[in-house]
């Protein structure tokens, strides 16, 4: 449970809810542990199974000692932890599975019911994960995408070569809105202004050039909008009136639909700013941190 959870929390900051066990313990982990927020989740799962540690041992027996008993009560109704341990040794009442100390076993009788639906058990789990965790976050973006860690990241090879390579060739250079370094075709990173473990996304109107040593350290810090913001949107408004004219049937300008209905009437520094404003503090409150 702790390692399917770590990375949503840890990496996403999704939060299950302030009084959710599974969170605060993730948390106290965390700080006990020291395993990176995105490490993969069968490498969590062994350093957990194997850790020695007595804090984080007791963090997990409070789920081992509660959890699969309670899983089983709709087969054993008003009966408690020990009769439901015991009772289902025996598979009674057909139970899907036997409780032991170490371990559990699997009822012969469910086996190929789990194995031909398991693709619509699974999806039917996320589903109510989904539900379960968009309540908890009414105003973070993408919560299904934020579940599990994608086997890959996708990268962003099209935007930059066939957006702000454009752009940079266009101006023959751009100042780097952070350190103010210049940048030129090949000499920066392509950087998302409010990060991507929040927006999940790589639209284009949340990327920019930037100095490649400075992205790597902003990490998943928030930009102070008081003092990129303005460059920000400068910058933005420049690459959408170069693109509209060297590749006006780009694809890529519709990412920016995603915020504006109309390119020509509203983007504006105040209705660019109304969008971007409610996302930065909707990121600040569940626990990104300010670049300093």
């Amino acid at each position: 449970m702790i390692s399917n959870a770590w990375f949503t929390v840890n990496y996403f900051h999704v939060s299950f809810g302030k009084q959710d066990l599974i969170q605060q313990a993730i948390e106290a982990i965390n700080e006990i542990e020291k395993i990176p927020i995105d490490e993969k989740r069968q490498l969590v799962f062994q350093k957990l199974s194997s850790t020695t540690n007595k804090e984080t041992v007791s963090q997990l027996w409070h789920f081992n000692k509660n959890v699969p008993h309670w899983f089983l009560s709709p087969w054993f109704q008003k009966m408690d932890r020990n009769e439901i341990y015991n009772a289902s040794k025996s598979f009674s009442e057909k139970c899907l599975y036997a409780l032991y100390d170490e371990s559990i076993a699997i009822n012969p009788e469910w086996k190929n019911y789990l194995t031909d639906n398991s693709r619509v058990l699974k999806d039917f789990c996320y589903w109510n994960l989904a539900l379960f965790l968009q309540a908890k976050n009414p105003n973070v973006p993408d919560i299904p995408n934020k579940l599990i860690k994608p086997a890959q990241r996708s990268g962003l090879l099209k935007q930059r070569t066939q957006f702000w390579d454009l752009v940079v060739q266009e101006l023959g250079s751009v100042k780097c809105i952070y350190t103010g370094e210049k940048l030129t075709v090949g000499n920066y990173a392509v950087e998302h202004f409010i990060p991507y473990n929040f927006v999940s996304h790589d639209l284009i109107w949340n990327l920019i050039p930037a100095d490649k040593s400075f992205n790597s350290s902003k990490s998943d810090k928030l930009p102070p909008l008081e003092k990129y913001f303005n460059s920000f949107f400068a910058l933005q408004k420049t690459a959408i009136e170069i693109i509209k004219i060297k590749k006006p049937d780009s694809k890529l300008l519709e990412d920016y639909l995603t915020i504006f209905p109309d390119l020509n009437m509203n983007f504006t520094e105040e209705k660019f700013r109304e969008r971007i404003q409610p996302l930065i503090t909707i990121a600040s409150n569940n626990g990104f941190e300010f670049l300093k």
